[in-house]
């Protein structure tokens, strides 16, 4: 890809062996976050397609890179654009996981898209702190 016109990283860390944490993000049926809805035409290997449901508005990715258990790359094209979401699970301790996320946007200059992919600037910190308690209160559930 293009080298990126705009970036954003974030991350949290969460009371999960990483093991655990990876399992559960890469379920598809724990892929909620309304109004969105996602749909995977297969399970979370790379080459798996991904949409991304939202009212008025369906999107595509793609899964293009995961290293089982702690990393994973998924692709949106948007027109010339892509989007690229890199998420990486590490383990901080035997029970602690970091989970960060960077995304990138490339192959366009335009200043508008560039001020809508800013909004994952406010967006992924949530996002992210959402799925740290539902990964903890799945692990709490298993007896971890």
């Amino acid at each position: 890809m293009a080298d990126p016109i705009w970036k954003f990283e974030c991350a949290v860390e969460c009371e999960a062996p990483r093991e655990l944490a990876w399992k559960y993000w890469t379920n598809p049926d724990n892929w909620d976050d309304p109004p969105a809805r996602f749909e995977f035409d297969g399970p979370f290997v790379v080459g798996t397609r991904i949409k991304t449901l939202l009212p008025g508005q369906t999107l595509e990715s793609l899964i293009q890179a995961v290293e089982s258990g702690r990393e994973a790359t998924i692709q949106l094209a948007y027109g010339e654009a892509r989007i690229s979401f890199a998420w990486r699970f590490e383990g901080v301790t035997a029970a602690r996981t970091r989970i960060s996320q960077r995304i990138e946007l490339a192959g366009t200059s335009d200043k508008a898209l560039v001020e809508q992919a800013k909004v994952f600037e406010k967006t992924a910190p949530a996002g992210m702190r959402k799925l740290k308690q539902r990964i903890e209160s799945a692990c709490n559930k298993a007896g971890t």
